[in-house]
């Protein structure tokens, strides 16, 4: 039996993890080479990039392009993992904030700008995860990263309910959970990430994805079907 190669694009649901379709993958297909381009949190959904055989070789490559995400944030109040999963840290009013205020603190973060880690990330610090640190409730200093948002839109403003709807086009490495707990700061008044969606990775876009459950229910000749050719996936990138 030949070993498979190729990439396999998932539509993450919330909680199945990266973990969860690199072992799926791994039983269906009857290879233990199989890896992944860049975990999702546990929250978020959407575009899950799972490399196979030969295609492993190109995780590299993969994970440096540029995403685009959709998100909602909820202003007035800050966690300590900067979106839904955490626990509250810091409530304050929205009172006053208008839309103006809203689209200068977006149109403040465009272009280049150095972001900071979360805590509750999986960057290393001595070789620990950041997120097993934060569980202890310990506190390190991470190094800022030079990231990018090339493109930006604010979908739906409720001043109301205190949230906001927007689509970001960002760099590798960018954190939107982050991404809205700076603009909670820059607003005054605090926010977290209440949903997140990963709709496109590169040239990949969620429409080409699988679902999860499809996913699961697959026999191997149809898993194999939908593997992306590795020699296609490296014409469309200029290789």
């Amino acid at each position: 039996m030949d070993t498979p190669s190729g990439v396999l694009l998932v539509d993450k649901d919330p909680g199945f993890t990266s973990h969860n379709a690199v072992a799926l993958c791994r039983r269906i297909l009857g290879t233990k080479k199989v890896g992944h381009c860049g975990t999702l949190d546990p929250m978020a959904t959407g575009m899950l990039i799972v490399v196979i055989g030969k295609a492993t070789k190109m995780q590299d490559m993969l994970m440096c392009e540029d995403k685009v995400y959709t998100a909602t944030m909820k202003l007035g109040i800050e966690t300590n993992s900067q979106d839904a999963d955490g626990e509250v840290v810091a409530e304050k009013s929205t009172a006053g904030i208008t839309q103006a205020d809203i689209e200068a603190a977006f149109a403040h973060y465009h272009g280049e700008f150095d972001q900071v880690p979360p805590m509750y990330s999986a960057i290393k610090i001595n070789g620990v995860p950041c997120y097993k640190l934060a569980r202890k409730g310990q506190e390190v200093e991470r190094k800022a990263r030079h990231v990018k948002v090339l493109e930006y839109s604010i979908t739906r403003m409720d001043l109301e309910t205190a949230e906001v709807d927007f689509t970001v086009h960002c760099s590798k490495g960018f954190y939107v959970r982050t991404y809205a707990h700076d603009i909670g700061q820059y607003l005054g008044c605090g926010a977290h990430l209440t949903a997140l969606r990963r709709v496109r990775s590169g040239t990949f876009d969620i429409s080409q994805a699988v679902d999860v459950p499809t996913l699961k229910a697959s026999s191997r000749e149809e898993l194999l079907a939908r593997l992306l050719p590795v020699e296609e996936v490296l014409s469309t990138r200029g290789h």
